[in-house]
């Protein structure tokens, strides 16, 4: 292994860096990352090393699975920092990649901006209202109707623990332009769902058109705010729309690319925690699927691609495939029975993911990986996203994954 000074923080690398010299002795302790090559616009920019690796493959689906990625052997430093969860890999392919070196991550509880308080974005303010105390400091609410937030901040601004007022965070009406004054931003807004008996089964790819067109003026707003929080989407297609914020954000005014946006770990799809839910749903009520609630996984976007493993260790591609297709369809069976599906997916991927998220534990989501966002099992960490390495993937498992991600490339 190499080590260098650099900024005045420490550089790993397999090899000899050019302009990094000289080499230093290994360091034992703080902080360590690792400068690993990357396509500009579809590499990763950032994350957490579990496994080295993933200093060979940094960006592919192979991340996943410790079986599928190329054996490198590391000093014990580098072993040492790695299993002590202080290595960070760096894209030196990115613009502005060395800014990351230096940034520092922010304690304490966070603000959260929300925008669009409709029938998903009501039901997962309640939900971060109530149960959001302890990581949320205050959040802010933002609609096109001045009577819709007027509403909500009234009904929000009375609930409250008796004797105990400040237990649960403030919500307070903001106007578009503080929307990037936070921590994290929750895009809600939704434009063209259609009725309940209108007809159309993909509800999520008939949204895309015109909730991207939303999208990308709110990415725009990010990129002009230097915005450093994290950009959640949450309306749906949740993982083409978050491509399309990443995007968006590092195009200049001539919609040239110029990286100065969004990182892409700055972006992520709430959509996967509810299909994981349902999945939940459905193994409780069928012994045959029972292996899921232990051993079980998600992965893939929020709709079309969904792959729900029923193990991981004893997969079984059958079984796994019935309960996909039941997961899928939980959605329209909901319709069946007259009502929009929106409660469920504004708790389990909405308020539930993003405290889970704003508390660095394991929650479902989409992150980026090869190029798109893929759904996957990750958390945020001082040292970066981490994704879980599974020791290893079925065969058939990771080409469900794989066509997922295929997929999700001809969306966009």
């Amino acid at each position: 292994m190499y080590y260098y000074r650099h900024k005045g923080v420490h550089l790993v690398s397999l090899a000899p860096l050019d302009g990094f010299g000289p080499e230093i002795s290994p360091v034992t302790e703080g902080r360590l990352f690792a400068p690993v090559d990357g396509d500009p616009v579809l590499g990763r920019g950032s994350f957490k090393v579990t496994c080295p690796g993933q200093l060979l493959n940094s960006h592919g689906l192979e991340v996943l699975d410790g079986s599928r990625l190329p054996p490198v052997q590391v000093d014990e430093a580098t072993a040492a920092a790695i299993s002590e969860g202080r290595l960070t890999a760096v894209n030196t392919g990115r613009h502005g990649w060395e800014d990351l070196l230096t940034a520092v991550p922010k304690g304490g509880k966070k603000r959260v901006n929300l925008l669009a308080i409709g029938d998903v974005g009501s039901t997962l303010l309640t939900g971060l209202k109530l149960l959001g105390g302890d990581v949320i400091d205050s959040i802010g609410i933002c609609d096109l109707s001045d009577q819709i937030t007027a509403r909500w901040e009234f009904e929000m601004g009375q609930i409250a623990l008796p004797w105990q007022y400040d237990a649960m965070p403030e919500v307070e009406v903001i106007p578009p332009e503080r929307l990037f004054d936070c921590d994290m931003f929750v895009f809600v807004a939704s434009k063209g769902i259609p009725p309940v008996g209108s007809g159309v089964k993909d509800v999520r790819m008939y949204q895309f058109e015109n909730n991207a067109k939303i999208v990308k003026h709110y990415a725009k707003m990010a990129r002009a705010s230097h915005f450093q929080g994290l950009w959640c989407a949450v309306s749906d297609p949740v993982d083409p729309l978050a491509k399309t914020a990443y995007l968006e954000s590092n195009r200049d005014e001539n919609g040239v690319w110029d990286g100065q946006g969004l990182r892409p770990e700055q972006v992520q799809g709430f959509g996967l925690g509810v299909m994981n839910a349902r999945a939940a749903y459905y193994a409780k009520r069928d012994a045959r699927f029972a292996s899921f609630l232990t051993e079980g996984r998600s992965f893939g976007p929020h709709g079309t691609g969904l792959t729900i493993a029923n193990s991981i260790e004893h997969y079984d591609d059958a079984l796994s495939q019935e309960l996909t297709q039941l997961t899928v369809t939980a959605n329209l069976k909901m319709r069946e029975i007259g009502f929009k599906p929106y409660v469920a997916p504004a708790l389990s991927s909405g308020a539930l993911s993003l405290l889970l998220t704003l508390r660095g534990e394991w929650h479902c989501g989409s992150v980026f990986l090869d190029g798109i966002y893929m759904g996957v099992k990750n958390r945020y960490t001082p040292a970066g996203i981490e994704t879980e390495v599974l020791p290893h993937i079925p065969d058939a498992l990771f080409g469900h994954i794989r066509d997922a991600a295929e997929h999700l490339k001809e969306v966009l």
